[in-house]
């Protein structure tokens, strides 16, 4: 204080030179045997040269290196030219360093050093400097927004979006969708190529495209709003990685939400997206909605084939799942029927040459007005962003230009067929795609009929046999033998001997009598007959063998019934005839059919729009035992479903009962989204009540659950 003291006597002293630069007053102060040497100018205030001093006083208290900085008049211009001289250099701690004592002092820099501080730091390849640069951010956004430009926000998302922080990177994102400052539709998808790569990232992802949309949709209503910028149309890049994502990480409700946006918006969707339509609907069962597709599909050039081979795998998948096993055996064979080789030069000639033409793709029931339409270019397949073709390969794979059917695929439909007793469809379905393969040596049906004899399904074996001879399709010689050989070691005389002449017939053993060649087998070794040892067995045989194998011992598969029941429940809510989506549910209760996440989330957005918000909470009493009893798998996007819809509803008891559910099952939490709900629906809610003010215990509890939520999202002062 005797330092302040003198400067205060001396500018009393010399009121003339009180504004003169070069007057300047030293003095030494000593703190744990440190000497910090200040100048101060005579033109600095009292209340400035306090500020300056508990500045060094806290520097020298929090660090033990001597630090010595010739504040003068100049300081400002010193400060300034060292933060400049550091950035040129690429020396980010030494201008972070200055940038601190030149806030202290002076408060932010320009625009252009704020700037240029924050860009170096995003692009270190330390995450440290990273997210310094990030809290720099959000405290100039608090302070003074107007010192950020639209591109220092963009490169710092992209950095925070590549460095795998997608929490940090989404609110500088939704900070700039709130200032109207939208990067173009080529940075959002990159953007999203690095969000989608993690869990919470996709849902992130998702959201910010959700809200990218309502601003579109609102500008493109409210014309005349004074804050419009440049009004950027979300891309099908931008909704196909979303796409992908959910698909990948199970958001299959928000993937929902997201295809019904792209009709909205009239985005029109190309070969990706109907990659990820199929995904998302082999998800939640709405096989209809891909057989509408199929249509359009099966004119689709020969050569994007390779593409769509996802498509028919999940349709098929469906099938499979629906038991509807004359459908797919349907499916196999239109496979085999448009399967051309993709080096047929007259074909490639032909279809680059045809006009590409748009189909109208009708989502839902055309019936309802809640149905929508999507435009699709099914020939377009963008070069930006192209899926992994052989991905999620189970059952249909593409090879040599064609389309083929997996062992599993096969193993399938032959244990389906098989265990229906209907080995007749079978055998015709083998028959028509050997017809239609036209290969000179039948290799599926002989590896059909092999691993039937392997598992010791002899007489459908035989079947199978006896109709493809009916068919004049030949027969591998080893298939015969391998019965033959089975039937001797099974002591099957008749079966052998009628057997014995079919083979006779096609040619072989015609100068054996017929008990020579039994026994000939009888003597033969057993152990011949493992699929390991025995020559007659080929390699695709012993693992279509492996693929049955796992299909009869696999657990019973989901009642194909709840796939039905879904559709119907769905359709129902969408047409808001809730009466009948509680018959249907209680339909499932007296067959003994589970209910699914996806049967819940259909009733609660059926009742969402009636705002019928009492009935949710009725219908959360049984979503809570099921989840309890874990009879119920804990869904993230049900979970949130329900806590918008309470929230929205005003049941904040019930709010914080799912916010901790989705605490105990370590889901994340989006407080910016469930922040603005509450803002928007219950801004002024209680603002002048307080705990002595309430007049009943359901008035009090009911304060207690609001202000529990406002802490927890973060709302601690009355808005």
């Amino acid at each position: 204080m005797r330092g302040f003291f003198r400067l205060y006597m001396f500018r009393r002293r010399f009121p003339s030179t009180a504004s003169t630069a070069n007057v300047i007053e030293s003095r030494s102060v000593y703190y744990a045997g440190s000497q910090i040497s200040y100048s101060y100018g005579t033109g600095m205030s009292f209340a400035y040269c306090k500020k300056l001093s508990a500045l060094h006083t806290h520097r020298c208290l929090c660090t033990s290196v001597q630090a010595k900085f010739p504040w003068g008049s100049s300081s400002y211009e010193k400060l300034l030219s060292k933060l400049e001289t550091s950035l040129e250099d690429d020396c980010v701690d030494e201008a972070w360093e200055a940038f601190n004592n030149f806030k202290c002092l002076f408060g932010f820099p320009t625009q252009q050093l704020a700037s240029k501080l924050i860009i170096s730091s995003s692009y270190t390849s330390n995450v440290h400097w990273l997210r310094k640069a990030y809290d720099l951010v959000i405290v100039i956004l608090k302070e003074k927004p107007n010192l950020l430009r639209h591109e220092t926000l963009t490169r710092v998302a992209l950095s925070l979006a590549r460095a795998q922080l997608p929490v940090s990177a989404s609110k500088i994102l939704r900070v700039m969708l709130e200032k109207y400052s939208i990067p173009s539709s080529d940075i959002w998808s990159t953007l999203f190529s690095h969000l989608v790569k993690t869990k919470v990232g996709s849902y992130l992802a998702s959201e910010i495209l959700i809200e990218i949309c309502g601003h579109y949709l609102h500008r493109t209503v409210d014309r005349k709003s004074s804050r419009q910028g440049k009004l950027v149309i979300p891309s099908a890049t931008m909704f196909n990685l979303v796409l992908d994502s959910c698909a990948r990480f199970g958001s299959v409700l928000k993937a929902q939400q997201i295809i019904q946006l792209m009709s909205c918006i009239g985005v029109v969707a190309d070969a990706n997206s109907i990659v990820a339509f199929a995904r998302i609907y082999e998800m939640i069962g709405q096989r209809d909605e891909l057989k509408k597709l199929k249509g359009h599909i099966d004119d689709a050039p020969v050569i994007l084939n390779r593409h769509y081979r996802q498509f028919y795998d999940c349709l098929l998948s469906l099938h499979f799942k629906y038991n509807d096993l004359d459908a797919a055996a349907e499916l196999l064979l239109d496979l085999c029927r448009c399967s051309k080789s993709l080096h047929s030069s007259d074909a490639l000639s032909i279809e680059s040459n045809r006009p590409r033409k748009p189909c109208v793709f009708q989502i839902g029931s055309s019936n309802l007005k809640t149905g929508y339409k999507i435009m699709v270019d099914l020939e377009k397949l963008p070069t930006d962003l192209v899926f992994d073709a052989q991905s999620h390969s189970g059952l249909v794979l593409f090879m040599d230009g064609k389309l083929f059917p997996t062992n599993k695929a096969m193993a399938n439909i032959i244990y389906g067929y098989v265990k229906a007793r209907k080995s007749s469809k079978l055998s015709n379905l083998l028959v028509n795609m050997e017809k239609e393969t036209k290969q000179r040596e039948p290799s599926l049906s002989s590896d059909v009929i092999d691993s039937c004899i392997q598992l010791g399904w002899f007489e459908i074996a035989h079947d199978i046999l006896d109709d493809l001879e009916s068919a004049k399709i030949t027969i591998r010689t080893t298939s015969y033998t391998s019965l033959l050989r089975a039937y001797c070691r099974e002591n099957m005389l008749e079966e052998s001997k009628v057997l014995l002449k079919q083979i006779q017939k096609v040619g072989h053993f015609v100068n054996l009598s017929d008990e020579d060649v039994i026994s000939s087998f009888l003597r033969e070794d057993g152990t011949s007959c493992r699929p390991d040892t025995r020559i007659t067995a080929s390699d695709t045989s012993s693992c279509l063998v492996g693929f049955l194998d796992r299909e009869i011992r696999k657990e019973e598969p989901s009642c194909p019934l709840i796939y039905e029941l879904n559709a119907s429940i769905l359709f129902f809510c969408k047409a808001k005839m809730m009466e009948d989506a509680l018959k249907t549910y209680k339909l499932m209760e007296e067959r003994n059919v589970q209910p699914t996440v996806l049967t819940f989330s259909h009733l609660v957005n059926g009742y969402a729009s009636l705002k019928a918000y009492r009935q949710i909470t009725i219908l959360w009493g049984e979503i809570r035992k099921r989840l309890e009893d874990t009879v119920l798998p804990a869904d993230r996007d049900l979970l949130e479903c329900l806590l918008l819809n309470f929230l929205r509803g005003g049941y904040f008891e019930r709010v914080m009962e799912i916010v901790n559910f989705m605490l105990k099952y370590k889901m994340y939490t989006d407080k910016w989204k469930y922040k603005r709900e509450f803002l928007k629906f219950h801004k002024g809610l209680y603002r002048n009540l307080k705990q002595s003010d309430a007049r009943t215990d359901a008035q009090s509890k009911r304060l207690e659950q609001v202000r529990a939520f406002r802490r927890w999202v973060g709302i601690y002062h009355i808005v």
